[in-house]
């Protein structure tokens, strides 16, 4: 199935091309963010301020691309707006909610694609699909025309297969971004690796990525993931709500989301004190963790993606946000890089996590890393 929900032609069409999540306006064209109880929105009155961005600097915009229902859930089926094909695996989910960017990435439409990230939503779906996927520190990209409105933590990103291309996309949508850093890849680099229980053939990918790129590993430890999962699953449920709560009551939201938003207009105000409260302590946590070491590591996703007919048939899918979704709660920079898994056909993804505006230092790092797993046997 299409990874597109529109294509057009908008901006140098002699330049790199690039797709846009359906969640981020275009002047003239609606933004239904994979609903169809947004089919008839009229058409956004101006340009985010990344699509602009990237028209200013040269790029190629070929058109919007298909997502999880309201940016609000992990598998990126969507019956309405389309499931794109994984590009590793057609039996296998995309990832969510930014499927579609991930997928048009994955199998080469474009160059590049922007998605967005509030749990996991860039990184999930490039670990599904083999490409890479940056979370931003949250704030560095604006969001001003994304969807939804208000958030504390969205950030807009982007995917591509390779770092260059991605550090070309960082360029063009955040003014500070420094290029020169970024481009120099980092092999000599100390970094600390998380214990995080993932299935067997995560860990020895990880394992065997880890020791092709002759960094220094510390082990490091952040005992606040769980607390940090569940505090950002209960902002996202309350902002959400507070974003798209009026549409439940249109009887056109799919099933899946309409119950997840049903649950999310459960979750009482007073539990943001102590959300933002273990936010606060799990920041810090993770600036203390970051001491003496250039990056946190960590597998993307605890395990290897499910396919689209166990989802169908109730897999869970919750905890493959468990990796991811703490780092929105903080807002550190992170970023998921594929790996080859050993014995399988599929690659799994790696994590950087970084300090906050350390942006660079992940692309540098992620740079050296794909140069060594070209050059080796992995």
């Amino acid at each position: 199935m299409s990874t597109f929900v529109d294509r057009f032609n908008l901006g140098d069409r002699h330049g790199p091309t690039i797709a846009i999540k359906d969640c981020i306006d275009i002047e003239g064209m609606p933004t239904r963010a994979g609903s169809a109880a947004l089919a008839d929105i009229l058409p956004a009155q101006r340009n985010a301020v990344v699509v602009d961005a990237l028209i200013r600097a040269g790029w190629h915009i070929v058109g919007k691309t298909t997502m999880h229902e309201l940016a609000y859930g992990m598998t990126g089926v969507n019956p309405f707006a389309g499931t794109p094909l994984n590009p590793q695996d057609p039996a296998l989910i995309p990832g969510g909610s930014s499927s579609g960017s991930a997928a048009a990435v994955g199998h080469g439409d474009v160059d590049a694609a922007l998605g967005s990230d509030t749990g996991g939503s860039i990184r999930l779906p490039a670990a599904c699909c083999g490409v890479v996927g940056l979370k931003p520190t949250f704030g560095r990209v604006s969001r001003r025309g994304a969807w939804p409105r208000e958030s504390s933590l969205d950030c807009v990103g982007p995917f591509a297969r390779d770092v260059v291309v991605l550090t070309g996309v960082m360029r063009a949508i955040a003014q500070d971004f420094d290029t020169t850093t970024a481009a120099r890849p980092l092999a000599q680099a100390r970094v600390g690796v998380l214990a995080t229980g993932s299935d067997a053939p995560v860990e020895a990918a990880l394992a065997a990525a880890l020791r092709a790129t002759g960094w220094q590993q510390e082990p490091r430890a952040l005992a606040g993931m769980q607390a940090a999962f569940e505090a950002a699953m209960t902002v996202i449920n309350l902002e959400t709500w507070a974003a798209f709560g009026h549409l439940l009551n249109s009887g056109q939201v799919g099933p899946d989301v309409a119950a997840r938003l049903a649950a999310a207009s459960l979750t009482p105000e007073d539990a943001r004190r102590e959300a933002e409260h273990v936010r606060a302590n799990f920041s810090a946590e993770i600036d203390r963790a970051l001491e003496g070491v250039d990056a946190l590591v960590l597998p993307t996703l605890p395990s290897l993606p499910p396919t689209v007919a166990e989802v169908a048939a109730g897999h869970p899918v919750l905890a493959l946000s468990r990796l991811v979704r703490p780092f929105n709660l903080s807002g550190h920079p992170a970023l998921s890089y594929p790996i080859p898994v050993p014995a399988v056909p599929i690659k799994a993804g790696l994590q950087l996590v970084g300090r906050k505006g350390d942006d660079e230092r992940l692309c540098a790092l992620a740079l050296h890393l794909g140069h060594v797993l070209q050059d080796s046997r992995l």
